[in-house]
């Protein structure tokens, strides 16, 4: 288990060609650019939670039949600190850490009193966003990291309260059909609120506007002010449709009371979070033609969500897809401690992932009865019951268990679709298998092999694809088996059979999310660039696969 979670990983800074068996489509040129951790100790210390491991990238340049890897660690101020003093000195959420016993403690803490919060990490590990002609590393915080998508360098460090008033984010921004970014970020104790902003950064920037940063012209999209003042909702990403937003305020809250003295308590800020399962989980739907909430109060039972899949209207009614957990388990099972070789044996899920549909009905009748259920499409199980108050009971649709790390094919975002493709899991958050599972005739295919464990799949679509599966899948495996060699896996997702791998004689780590950025010419359409041409040339991307 230790290959896999607990060993610090070598950076492969100069490309290196991977062994390729079968056959990569010629369609297929560009860059798959994943993100996660890689490096759990420096010096004698030891970060406590896998997801506290120094972000690592890797990519996978597929070009004319061939694929070349690379990977370096993210150049944070995290990471250059932490090297520096040969120990771990910048705390994560799961790790804290103390790194001048003769500084002023209260520094390092937040008050509540002053309104003041901790400086966050700026370990940029789990995922990799678009905006604008520029990408970057994010994670959680308020900060993200510009690289360079081809030599994998760490450029500027972007705070984001700089541009709107937001200490925590999502690493799942969303992106219309222009490029724009939506995302969600929370705002503690501003002004004397807690809120939930969702804000948007323009792809582009109007040519009579003098700064050209996207990022200077985010702008608030709307706010949620949160049901409790001082424990606001953890959550990891959220949905859209093409004129809603769906955002869960979910029973698994952050104590900002507990986070404000965890430095002095010496406890990490995870142990300030805590799922409560005497309360309900709020379903908030943002108009995005007015940019406020729709009035009607909707609720469901209590839950955990990481990811959300997609949602999409259909005849009064807006449709969102989930996995959902029973309670926060899941967090608890990647501590470092319990990465161990009894892991498979002794780590167990009290709650499967499982696919949820809810169904919300976007006009209420006020006259229906109390107890009536409003949804009345065919085509889901899902309720949603009016209450007395007037408020709304939802009841999901379970479609399927055992699945998490969630892809769909982007061009379907916020709109009906069929298809998810995901990491299969049971009992266990260890992935063994990639599914594709059909939500409509309630069907999947599975691919899957001993001793390997997949990587997020992500979709990419055949130039010109009619069908929405009609393309390919891509995947990075690790395996436990210290003899087999990591490998890129390239399926045809519609019948999910195995078209390629390219094998690469290198330590690779098991990674979180990222994306797969097309190669273009701007201007000629010609042959993609070498490895070296690529390396110096400016960016010249085409819409990424998100």
């Amino acid at each position: 288990m230790d290959i896999i979670f607990g060993r610090n990983k070598k950076e492969q800074l100069e490309p290196v060609r991977a062994k390729v068996t079968g056959r990569i489509p010629t369609w297929l040129q560009g860059t798959l650019l994943r993100n996660g951790p890689g490096m759990h100790t420096v010096g004698e210390t030891r970060y406590n939670h896998w997801f506290d491991g120094l972000a690592l990238l890797h990519s996978f340049t597929i070009r004319d039949g061939e694929v070349y890897y690379r990977s370096k660690y993210l150049r944070s101020d995290t990471y250059k600190d932490n090297i520096e003093a040969n120990r771990i000195v910048v705390s994560e959420f799961g790790t804290m850490a103390y790194p001048d016993p003769c500084k002023n403690i209260f520094s390092k803490a937040f008050s509540y009193l002053s309104h003041t919060i901790p400086d966050f990490t700026d370990n940029c590990l789990i995922n990799i966003m678009k905006c604008g002609e520029d990408f970057y590393a994010t994670t959680e915080t308020n900060y993200i990291r510009k690289i360079n998508p081809h030599t994998l360098e760490t450029l500027e460090k972007v705070d984001y309260r700089k541009f709107v008033a937001v200490n925590l984010a999502t690493a799942h921004p969303h992106y219309d059909e222009a490029g724009n970014v939506l995302n969600m970020g929370t705002s503690i104790m501003d002004k004397g609120k807690t809120k939930y902003v969702i804000f948007k950064i323009p792809a582009t920037v109007p040519e009579d506007k003098k700064e050209k940063n996207p990022l200077k012209h985010t702008e608030v999209f709307c706010s949620i002010t949160s049901r409790s003042l001082l424990s606001p909702s953890y959550y990891h990403s959220f949905g859209v449709t093409e004129n809603y937003v769906i955002f869960l305020e979910q029973p698994f809250k952050l104590d900002i009371l507990k986070m404000s003295t965890a430095y002095i308590r010496g406890v990490n800020w995870a142990s300030c979070m805590a799922f409560h399962k005497e309360d309900k989980t709020y379903i908030h739907i943002i108009d995005q033609r007015t940019r406020k909430p729709v009035p009607t109060k909707f609720y469901t039972d209590p839950m955990v969500v990481f990811h959300h899949v997609n949602a999409y209207e259909e005849d009064g009614c807006l449709l969102f897809d989930v996995i959902a957990y029973e309670d926060s388990s899941l967090y608890q099972l990647f501590y470092l401690a319990n990465l161990n070789q009894d892991f498979e044996e002794n780590s167990r899920l009290t709650s499967i992932p499982t696919l949820r549909r809810f169904a919300v009905p976007l006009n209420v009748d006020k006259n229906a009865e109390v107890g009536s259920n409003l949804i009345k499409l065919a085509s889901t199980t899902a309720r949603a019951l009016k209450e007395k108050d007037d408020q709304v009971y939802c009841q999901p649709e379970l479609l399927y268990e055992g699945l998490e790390l969630p892809r769909i094919n982007y061009a379907h975002n916020g709109k009906r679709y069929r298809y998810i493709f995901a990491a299969e899991v049971q009992w266990s958050p260890i992935p063994t298998k990639i599914l594709k599972y059909d939500v409509l005739t309630k069907s999947s295919l599975k691919w899957g092999q001993e001793h390997c464990w997949p990587a997020e799949p992500l979709f990419v679509p055949t130039p010109g694809a009619k069908d929405e599966d009609d393309g390919i899948i891509l995947s990075a495996i690790v395996s436990t088996d210290p003899q087999k060699l990591p490998f890129l896996l390239i399926l045809d997702a519609k019948s999910f059979t195995e078209l390629a791998r390219a094998s690469i004689d290198v330590e690779m780590h098991l990674d979180l999310h990222g994306l797969f950025i097309p190669d273009t010419d701007c201007n000629t359409g010609k042959q993609a660039p070498s490895q070296e041409e690529q390396d110096r040339a400016p960016d010249c991307h085409a819409a990424p696969q998100i």
